[in-house]
């Protein structure tokens, strides 16, 4: 009874979470894009992917989790911390052993020292009595463990999720950029017929004719470079899904899906919904832990031993009372003297506790730094494309009205050249801020947590970083 009573103390400092200033609002956050967070409430969905409205893009993120290698280890990865913790409960329970043994024995020659046989079956129960909490400090770090390992997987799909999504986008804005240079090599080619049909009339000189082919070339180049990368990018979609880049095929369609509009929340609201936020939160929770395992070591070891069976020289005598014994009684050991063993690990577990409460902190901050770069990037890519469609207007007008002069033989052709490059490159800057502003939501939604939250039994109460000293109270 004493022993159990002291079983409800556990020696070591309970966990607090490490505190880490996350200020009351994103710097960036633009107006009537943040609310105050609810508990449970997530502000993005799981499937956060179905706000671009894209079904090829809805398809590929279905297929990802089954054939994605780096899910499958980070899985197996997990596996391992649960079974860990399982290897550690066990330590809360008593042993059940049984051992049987049949042997004959024998010694000289003479009649006295016939060899003889003996025969036995017996069971045993032992258990270690967690008199200090030793086991339940093991188990609370297991435990601690396994949880960071689910939001380590959480975080590896978050990331291929977003990785995914980034190319994806790359793809169809690359499909988009070709069909712009298709579009572009059919005017030039005119452009060309046309300008060799006036140096044939006499209107127009041989370097006009060369100018105008010159620019239908580069044209084809751009094309022919913009189709490898393109197939690199499908290649990069076929190893996400776990295929052969040989016999993985784009879904249908080449529009780019429309931006949506990302809610912020805020900054609090990382600390559930960013998954790497919480399994480095766990890791201070399992490194505190480990501290009350180290400190354990300076007390005794209570074990509760109990043994019985038979032992006899032949079976039928199993039954005879004779034949049984049984062995019970506690055992206490301690160790005396280590040379500072002890010592060292108690200091080297508390500076690991140091090290991953450091390393929470910033992995707090760095996830509140992503997000502010994601807002202001994604502010900053909405002026810039008004801005670029002003250009682009700006340059069609130009290469209309540099057209029309060169017709009427008031420009040489390179003006018309010019114009014709300046209107091109309008374009397919206004394809590629298309294409970035896309990929920054996706960002923004990653550096958000995609709709993870921590679940509850993650949850710890903010402390000022420093582990409490001392012994629980029972």
């Amino acid at each position: 009874m004493l022993g159990l009573s002291l079983g409800a103390c556990a020696v070591g400092p309970d966990y607090r979470r490490p505190a880490q200033d996350l200020g009351a609002a994103y710097a960036h956050a633009p107006a009537g894009q943040w609310r105050l967070a609810q508990p449970g409430d997530a502000a993005l969905p799981l499937d956060w992917w179905r706000m671009f409205g894209d079904a090829g893009l809805d398809a590929l993120m279905a297929r990802m989790p089954a054939g994605n290698l780096d899910i499958a280890q980070a899985e197996a990865q997990y596996r391992q911390a649960q079974a860990a913790l399982g290897s550690a409960r066990a330590g809360l329970f008593p042993s059940l052993d049984v051992s049987s043994s049949a042997t004959r024995s024998g010694q000289g020659l003479s009649s006295a020292n016939n060899p003889s046989n003996n025969f036995s079956l017996s069971g045993s129960v032992s258990w270690e009595v967690d008199l200090w909490g030793r086991v339940r400090r093991d188990v609370e770090a297991a435990q601690a463990g396994a949880q960071a390992g689910a939001a380590d997987l959480a975080a590896m799909r978050l990331s291929l999720q977003s990785t995914l999504a980034q190319t994806y986008i790359g793809v169809r804005a690359s499909q988009r950029q070709d069909a712009l240079l298709a579009r572009t090599l059919d005017e030039y080619e005119r452009a060309l017929q046309m300008t060799r049909n006036r140096y044939a009339a006499g209107v127009a000189s041989s370097a006009d004719v060369a100018a105008a082919s010159a620019q239908l070339d580069q044209a084809q180049v751009q094309r022919i470079r913009l189709g490898w990368q393109r197939e690199q990018q499908v290649h990069a979609l076929a190893i996400l899904l776990g295929q052969v880049p040989a016999g993985f095929r784009m879904p249908a369609g080449d529009r780019l899906p429309a931006v949506p509009a990302v809610p912020v929340g805020v900054p609090s609201a990382l600390l559930q919904q960013r998954p790497d936020v919480a399994a480095a939160e766990r890791r201070a929770a399992q490194a505190n832990a480990r501290i009350g395992v180290a400190q354990a070591a300076w007390f005794p070891d209570l074990t509760l031993n109990a043994q019985g069976g038979f032992r006899a020289g032949e079976f039928a005598s199993w039954i005879m009372a004779p034949a049984r014994f049984w062995t019970l009684g506690p055992s206490l050991a301690l160790s005396l003297f280590d040379g500072g063993a002890r010592s060292a690990a108690v200091e080297s577990a508390r500076a690991a506790y140091d090290a991953q409460a450091a390393q929470y902190r910033k992995t707090v901050l760095d996830a509140l730094r992503e997000v502010e770069d994601a807002l202001v990037q994604s502010q900053a890519l909405v002026r810039e494309q008004e801005a670029q469609d002003r250009a682009l207007a700006a340059s069609r007008e130009t290469l209309r009205q540099v057209t029309n002069q060169y017709q009427a033989g008031l420009v040489d052709y390179l003006s018309v050249v010019q114009a014709q490059t300046s209107a091109l490159s309008a374009e397919q800057n206004v394809l590629s801020l298309q294409s970035q502003r896309l990929a920054a939501a996706v960002q923004l939604v990653a550096a958000l947590g995609g709709g993870y939250v921590e679940p509850v039994a993650q949850a710890a109460p903010a402390g000022d970083g420093a582990p409490a000293s001392g012994q629980r109270s029972p």
